[in-house]
């Protein structure tokens, strides 16, 4: 896979409070430079991180959301990896985002990195004529990439995901494999090929090849929690904020907002949510990351008298701290001293 341009921006070390012989490693995942592949983008905090040093040790392995904020480290050469799945072999509805940056780190100074991910292995969809149909009824379409070869139903809708490369698509038909055709897919590319066979011929002949280069995605761009048509940003718990990006949303009113529950007395907790020993059963916090602390990172949620109360609170549920949760109400600028959630009326655990 190739590397993707690094962004990188180094601050004096006095303000991290880094020894002179450590450095500090940082690391944000940019949102929007996700390219369309689907309806369906998971969610970044369930994406697989990897960060190791130049001799291959590893220094966190896990989902984005579960890491810490940064990570104090030796001087030297760090590769951060990051993947939304694993994918090792041809599958349907299997797209595959991800980034991968080596980042020098010097000598008490620090070191941000933004992940760009991008859609890394390729996809083809078949759409087959009702002619197709009447002319072979016995036959069976497959898709292959490598050894690998996917079954194509003539009912099939789903997209089949290849790693970058030739593509062949294969009749089997009384007994014997004919090929259609082959296509070489570009990292990115999404590619429909509509399939016809016109006419009473029962021979792979008759058979017509047409590319929808409409439904050809290269460079589409997909903002997650973002405004894409009439599925935009804030609408259902499919379409939430996340923390970082409710800021310019406010207020915004019945919206979904989705982060990790990371404690609650925010009235009493200072700079940092109190993570312990919860007294307040009427709000609670939520961040981009279960490790984040820092209040002003944090979005305030209130908790109003009834279901949403009973089964949030951290009174009564204090195991829910470090829990992913999407909560729907009002964006309001300040609610403890930081961001509010306010009203909230639904929430959806995960």
């Amino acid at each position: 896979m190739a590397a993707l341009p690094l962004v990188a921006a180094l601050t004096a070390c006095e303000d991290f409070g880094i020894t002179a012989e450590q450095g500090e490693l940082k690391w944000t995942l940019d949102r929007e430079a996700f390219t369309k592949a689907s309806t369906e983008i998971p969610d970044t905090n369930d994406f697989l991180l990897t960060i190791c040093d130049s001799k291959g040790k590893v220094l966190y392995e896990g989902t984005y959301g579960d890491s810490p904020a940064s990570l104090q480290v030796d001087p030297g050469s760090y590769t951060i990896r990051i993947v939304s799945v694993p994918f090792t072999s041809p599958a349907f509805d299997r797209p595959q985002y991800g980034d991968e940056q080596v980042v020098v780190v010097p000598g008490g100074q620090s070191v941000e990195v933004k992940l760009e991910c991008t859609l890394l292995n390729a996809g083809i969809r078949l759409r087959i004529a009702p002619d197709f149909l009447t002319t072979f009824p016995g036959g069976v379409l497959y898709v292959k990439g490598g050894n690998t070869r996917l079954m194509y139903s003539y009912k099939e809708n789903r997209t089949a995901y290849f790693k970058p490369g030739e593509v062949q698509t294969i009749l089997y038909n009384e007994g014997k494999d004919e090929l259609l055709f082959t296509r070489t897919l570009a990292q990115r590319e999404i590619l429909t090929v509509n399939l016809s066979a016109p006419g009473s011929s029962h021979g792979t002949s008759s058979i017509r090849v047409s590319v929808d280069t409409a439904k050809t995605w290269r460079e589409d761009k997909f903002v997650i929690g973002g405004n894409n048509g009439e599925n935009g940003g804030g609408v259902d718990e499919n379409h939430a904020y996340g923390v970082a990006e409710a800021a310019p949303h406010i207020g915004e009113e019945d919206v979904w907002v989705y982060g990790y529950i990371v404690g609650g007395d925010l009235s009493s907790a200072g700079k940092n949510v109190k993570t312990g020993g919860i007294t307040k059963n009427t709000h609670l916090a939520i961040a981009a990351r279960s490790t984040i602390t820092d209040k002003a990172s944090c979005i305030a949620v209130e908790l109003p008298s009834g279901d949403v109360r009973k089964a949030l609170n951290l009174v009564d549920h204090p195991d829910l701290i470090g829990k992913r949760v999407y909560v729907k109400g009002n964006l309001v600028e300040s609610y403890f001293g930081t961001t509010g959630l306010k009203g909230t009326k639904d929430f959806a655990l995960k």
